[in-house]
């Protein structure tokens, strides 16, 4: 009886702890999902797609994934530096979860946008952002 019991107390253990470890697994992701939320309302955001991050898709000549990143290359004209930096100021107030780097190099005719940041970041650019 005892052996019976202490089985048993060793497998409610068990089946306890595993619980444990799937409920924080859960939250951690719910928590993961939270950090990856656009501080635009819809309306604001639709706006947005339909200007600033239009105009930058369009000029797009290169898209790379890279575990937790995509990166854009674009002419590094002086255009398009500024509505890099634009779009960094701006978007990195709405989504601050992104970090944000810039490559131009003086002897080349391009440069690269790369967009980091947590787990689940380049679905959310591709679903959320578009871009």
């Amino acid at each position: 009886m005892i052996k019976i019991t202490t089985i048993l107390m060793a497998g409610v253990l068990a089946l306890s702890h595993l619980q444990a470890q799937q409920k924080q697994s859960t939250m951690k992701d719910l928590s993961d999902r939270a950090k990856l939320t656009c501080k635009l309302t819809t309306p604001e955001l639709q706006q947005r797609k339909r200007t600033v991050i239009a105009e930058l898709k369009a000029l797009v000549k290169e898209r790379k994934e890279d575990g937790n990143a995509v990166s854009y290359k674009f002419e590094s004209s002086d255009k398009n530096i500024d509505l890099v930096s634009n779009f960094i100021k701006t978007e990195r107030l709405c989504c601050d979860f992104f970090e944000f780097t810039l490559e131009v190099e003086s002897d080349s005719e391009f440069m690269w946008l790369k967009l980091s940041g947590p787990d689940g970041v380049n679905e959310f650019i591709r679903e959320e952002v578009g871009f």
